[in-house]
């Protein structure tokens, strides 16, 4: 029951993570020119901040997952996979809450921001589980 439970938890965790990251390269590849279009060059610099901290949660975030992944089909060791080079990175950038102006980024951006840094927090709460378990 526990490796089921933990295969569904992957699985599901998985499949927020990749909806999330479409969802996130759709607004930068469509939305963010519209946006930069006219703004000024602070602004477009605030955008552009923003934007990669969103796409570094999210590519951390797939890269952890994906070597959860390998662990639970056996393409990988546990004692592997707990190496510093396949462990949750990046924490400084991430876990950051942006700036203190955060009303002036567009609301679609905001909420991206908002739901990668939930999703970051619970997968390095998972990655500090699995690091105290070793």
């Amino acid at each position: 029951m526990q490796k089921a439970q933990s295969a569904f938890l992957l699985e599901t965790t998985y499949e927020e993570a990749y909806d999330l990251l479409i969802e996130s390269r759709d607004y930068i590849g469509i939305k963010v020119p519209e946006v930069r279009k006219n703004a000024s060059q602070a602004y477009q610099m605030v955008i552009s901040v923003e934007t990669m901290r969103l796409t570094t949660r999210l590519t951390q975030v797939m890269a952890w997952l994906l070597t959860q992944k390998a662990v639970y089909l056996e393409e990988m060791s546990p004692e592997q996979a707990a190496k510093h080079i396949y462990r949750l990175s990046g924490q400084k950038m991430c876990l950051d809450r942006g700036r203190a102006d955060y009303e002036i980024l567009p609301i679609q951006l905001r909420r991206l921001l908002e739901r990668s840094h939930a999703l970051y927090l619970r997968i390095n709460r998972l990655d500090q589980q699995l690091a105290a378990a070793d």
